[in-house]
């Protein structure tokens, strides 16, 4: 889990990034991202519906998975950006972590959050 630090607080930041971010998207996942200059840190949103995972415990697991992946690639985000990771398929509960390492990285580098390598 990532610190409260990089995480959201309250529905209306959210409701922010749903009007006025760019949506990236792959066959599980949906990014949306925002720049956001009053802020002195990324901050980091996964959202997982009901209607796509019925079972807490399925959307808790890929809630964290999504989570540990931002953890551990924070230092390779450029600028200060509001991101949702919204997950749009069941599959992300049983796929292997490196399919899902490997769509995030082509997810945030099409959409321009990490820094050139």
């Amino acid at each position: 889990m990532i610190s409260a630090l990089y995480r959201f607080h309250g529905h209306n930041s959210l409701r922010y990034v749903y009007t006025n971010g760019k949506a990236t998207r792959s066959q599980t996942i949906t990014l949306k991202s925002t720049t956001n200059d009053r802020r002195k840190y990324s901050r980091f949103s996964v959202v997982v519906s009901k209607k796509v995972i019925k079972s807490a415990v399925g959307r808790n697991r890929i809630r964290r998975r999504l989570y540990e992946y931002v953890r551990t690639h924070l230092d390779q985000i450029n600028g200060i950006h509001d991101v949702v990771l919204i997950c749009t398929s069941s599959e992300l509960r049983t796929l292997p972590a490196s399919e899902i390492s490997s769509q995030l990285d082509q997810l945030f580098t099409k959409a321009g959050l990490f820094k050139d390598a």
